[in-house]
């Protein structure tokens, strides 16, 4: 009995490895073996020509992938020639999948967690996972790759150098106004996740609350029918409000408030702390990006404050 099990183990386990593998360019490629710990696989949002090669190795030589919908990361499998195993992990069963997952772990194995389309835990279930894993003394390990967010920062046109993601507003019309006005005052660009429905909606509340802001509407990113649509807040409301609902995946990105005007006070403050720290050039080229003042003013201000601060001698 005990020949016979250790022959179907040994069966077993060269099947395994035999399934180890992905397609590139019509090429079988085997994966090499992954440490055990989970891993977090990014997935295209779009176009599955956007799948990285690590993250193919990652998915391939897994021993489990845990995903959304099994019917979705199925199409990204079949497409690559990749045959693992998959269960679903998702917001309706994590209590119950969860505890499934970090037993695996614990055994030793190497799982790759998935989402629909991105990164998993941005705006995905995931956190819990990560947390308790890490708890329980397990490696976790991110396979960075495609994400609506950043792509649709550089798309934009809008400043990119800080940007607040906000995910999706509240669906009902009171509490999404209040979000709103939290979010007015936040001096970075922002980035929002919405639904077609809703996006009109969403547009005319964005332009009542944060006022004649720049926008830039990002629909269906990588895929065929990818489109962004810049204006106004309002402008853009407007527009869309005229055509037919909008379909596919969404990313509102907004500018950033404009910097209030600085009084002169405010300049000098600034600058003096600045040239404490640095010279007169580096103290100047921060204090004119902080204020929104011409360069050459705050150069002019520097030059008096310097003198101030290092009166000649008699």
């Amino acid at each position: 009995m005990n020949e016979r099990k250790r022959v179907a183990d040994k069966a077993r386990s060269s099947e395994e490895n035999r399934q180890r593998t992905y397609l590139l360019s019509a090429q079988t490629v085997g994966a090499k073996a992954l440490a055990p710990g989970l891993y977090l696989v990014a997935t295209p949002i779009g176009n599955l020509a956007d799948m990285t090669l690590r993250g193919l190795e990652t998915l391939a030589a897994a021993d489990l992938i845990a995903c959304e919908d099994t019917r979705v990361t199925r199409r990204l499998l079949d497409h690559y020639g990749i045959t693992r195993p998959l269960r679903p992990y998702h917001d309706h069963n994590a209590a119950t999948a969860r505890p499934k997952i970090l037993g695996r772990l614990a055994e030793g194995a190497a799982i790759a967690l998935v989402a629909d389309a991105g990164t998993p835990l941005i705006s995905d279930p995931g956190y819990k996972l990560v947390r308790e894993a890490q708890a329980a003394g397990h490696r976790v390990t991110a396979i960075p790759g495609a994400s609506a967010v950043l792509a649709a920062v550089a798309t934009s046109g809008l400043p990119t150098d800080r940007f607040f993601f906000e995910g999706f507003l509240p669906a009902k019309p009171i509490a999404r106004r209040a979000r709103i006005a939290q979010l007015a005052a936040v001096p970075a660009t922002l980035v929002l996740f919405e639904s077609g429905p809703r996006l009109v909606e969403a547009l005319a509340d964005l332009a009542a609350g944060l006022g004649a802001r720049e926008a830039a509407i990002c629909r269906e990113l990588t895929k065929m029918h990818e489109e962004v649509r810049r204006g106004e807040l309002a402008t853009l409301a407007a527009a869309y409000a005229q055509g037919a609902e909008l379909r596919g995946e969404i990313v509102i990105v907004v500018a950033p408030p404009e910097q209030a005007v600085s009084t002169v006070e405010d300049v000098d403050t600034l600058l003096r702390q600045a040239l404490r720290a640095g010279s007169l050039k580096d103290a100047v080229r921060a204090v004119a990006e902080a204020t929104g003042r011409a360069r050459r003013d705050v150069y002019q201000r520097a030059l008096v404050l310097a003198k101030s601060c290092n009166p000649p001698e008699d």
